[in-house]
C-alpha cells in the first residue's frame, strides 16, 4: 500500500508548488472553454479475460518477521505499533487463498521476502523456500495466477547494517538473490512486479531508514538499474512474461514523480502498473491527510481512477494498464468521516474502470487492496481489508467479512457492474487527480 510523497528535499526530485498547480488549474478553468467531455465509445462491460485480483505483501501480512530494515525501524521506535504476528499469513495462507478462491478472483498478488529467505549473505533458508513453493502452488491449485512482487520495501537486516540502498554492494546482492527467485518461479508464468511503488519506497527510506535526502536520487538510479536488469533476466527465462513496476498515483504530481523512475524504464514495461487511492479537487483538499498517515480522512473520490488511467494511457501509449492496488481505508473498521462505505466505493471504482475501458483505455486488470487487514507500515489502525482482522485485540485473528465481500463476488461473477449502475457519489467538480486535464476534460 502507498503513502503520498511530498518530495525529496535537496534532490532534483523535489516536488514544489502543489497549491500553485491548483490555482493555475482554476484560472485555466475560468478563462478557457472546456474541451469536449471524454464520452465513452459504444459498447459496455469488460473483456471476458479481465483480470480480477486481490493484493497483499509479504512483510505486511506474514508475521513471524525475521531481521530486516523494517523490524529495525520498529525496534528503534519509528512506528506506532510492533508487527508481532500480523495476520499470520505465513501459517494461514491456505485458508486465505480459499477465501480468495470463493470470491472468484483470477490473480493473487504476493511478495516473496528477501529478508525471510537470505538471513545472512549467501545463506538461503530452505524451509522458507519450501514455504513459498507451497504458497505459489496453492494459488495455482486454486485456479488463480500468482502476481509476484520481488521488492515490497523490505530487505535483510545485514543489508540494512551495510547502509541499505546507499551502499554500492546492495544492487549486486539484490540481483543475485532475485535471479534465484526468478529461476525458481518463472516456470509458473506469474505476473511480475519488480519494485513496489518506487517513489514511496525512497520516501520511506528517507523518513525511517536514515537515507540522506541527498542520496534519494542515488537510490532511484539503483532501483532503475535493478528493474532493467531483472526485467531482462525474467524474459530470458520466460520470453512471454509480463513484467512491470507499480506506481503510487499521486494527484497532480505523478508526471514529475514518473520522471524519476517510470519514464526511465518505459522500454522495460510489459504493462503499466498503477495504484490508485486518493483524489483531490479545489473544494476537497483532504488528500493531505494521506501524507499524515490519516488515510481514513483522505479524499477517495472514485472517479479519480478514470483520470489516472487516462493520464497513464496518454503518457505510455500502447501499454496495457493494470490497477495493481486500489481500495479504501477506515480507522479500525469504523465508518469513515465522509460516510463512504467499502462496498459502495468498490462498485463505484469498477464503474469508472469500465468507463475507462469503453473510452478506449486498455485497462486489463484490477486488484483490490487487500484481502485482509494487515500491518500498514507502522500501524494496525488503517484498515483496508475485504476481511477485517483485529490483530491487536483478537488472538484468534478471525477473518470477518465486510459488506464488500459479497459485492466483489458479484462484480467478478458479472464481470463488472451493470449498465444501469450509477455511482453512489457524483463525479468530482473539477477533479485535479490528473491536473489540469482532469478538470478541463471531465468525464460525464
Amino acid at each position: 500500500m502507498l503513502g503520498v510523497s511530498a518530495g525529496f528535499r535537496g534532490t532534483p526530485s523535489r516536488i514544489e508548488g502543489a497549491v500553485g498547480i491548483v490555482v493555475l488549474t482554476l484560472v485555466i478553468a475560468l478563462t478557457t472553454a472546456l474541451a469536449p467531455a471524454a464520452d465513452a465509445k459504444p459498447g459496455s462491460g469488460l473483456p471476458s479475460g479481465f483480470l480480477w485480483g486481490v493484493a497483499s505483501s509479504g512483510f505486511q501480512s506474514e508475521g513471524s518477521s525475521p531481521d530486516s530494515n523494517w523490524t529495525r525501524y520498529i525496534a528503534e521506535g519509528k512506528t506506532d505499533d510492533a508487527i508481532g504476528t500480523s495476520v499470520d499469513f505465513r501459517h494461514r495462507y491456505a485458508s486465505d487463498i480459499a477465501l480468495a478462491q470463493q470470491l472468484g478472483v483470477k490473480v493473487y498478488r504476493i511478495g516473496i521476502e528477501w529478508a525471510r529467505i537470505e538471513k545472512a549473505p549467501g545463506q538461503l533458508d530452505v524451509r522458507e523456500l519450501d514455504y513459498y513453493d507451497a504458497l505459489v502452488k496453492a494459488i495455482i491449485g486454486a485456479g488463480m495466477r500468482p502476481m509476484i512482487t520481488l521488492d515490497h520495501w523490505v530487505y535483510p537486516g545485514w543489508i540494512a547494517a551495510r547502509g541499505g540502498w546507499k551502499d554500492s554492494r546492495t544492487l549486486e546482492a539484490w540481483l543475485t538473490y532475485n535471479q534465484l527467485i526468478v529461476e525458481r518461479y518463472a516456470q509458473y508464468h506469474p505476473l511480475w512486479i519488480t519494485i513496489n511503488e518506487p517513489s514511496t519506497y525512497v520516501l520511506k527510506e528517507v523518513q525511517k531508514g536514515g537515507l540522506p535526502a541527498d542520496d534519494a536520487r542515488l537510490m532511484f538510479d539503483r532501483l532503475v538499474q535493478a528493474h532493467k536488469a531483472i526485467y531482462r533476466f525474467i524474459h530470458r527465462k520466460d520470453p512471454g512474461a509480463q513484467v512491470s513496476s507499480n506506481v503510487a498515483y499521486v494527484p497532480t504530481a505523478e508526471p514529475l514523480l514518473d520522471a524519476l523512475f517510470l519514464d526511465r524504464v518505459r522500454k522495460q514495461l510489459d504493462f503499466v502498473g498503477l495504484d490508485y487511492y486518493y483524489s483531490i479537487s479545489p473544494t476537497d483538499l483532504t488528500a493531505i491527510h494521506a501524507a499524515k498517515d490519516e488515510f481514513w480522512k483522505a479524499s477517495i473520490a472514485a472517479d479519480g481512477i478514470f483520470y489516472a488511467l487516462r493520464d497513464m494511457s496518454r503518457r505510455f501509449p500502447g501499454k496495457p494498464l493494470y490497477i495493481v492496488e486500489s481500495g479504501m481505508a477506515t480507522k479500525n473498521g469504523a465508518l469513515r468521516p465522509d460516510r463512504y462505505r467499502r462496498a459502495d466505493h468498490l462498485r463505484d471504482l469498477v464503474y469508472w474502470v469500465q468507463k475507462a475501458r469503453r473510452s478506449g483505455i486498455p485497462v486489463i486488470g484490477m486488484n483490490y487492496w487487500s484481502l485482509t487487514d494487515n500491518y500498514e507500515w507502522g500501524s494496525y489502525t488503517p484498515r483496508f481489508g475485504l476481511y477485517t482482522v483485529n490483530v491487536k485485540t483478537d488472538p484468534t485473528l478471525r477473518r470477518t467479512p465486510t459488506a464488500a465481500v459479497p459485492a466483489f463476488r458479484k462484480i467478478i461473477a458479472d464481470n463488472g457492474v451493470g449498465r444501469s449502475y450509477r455511482p453512489t457519489r457524483p463525479p468530482t467538480l473539477c477533479s485535479l487527480a490528473a491536473a489540469p486535464l482532469s478538470c478541463l476534460q471531465p468525464a460525464r
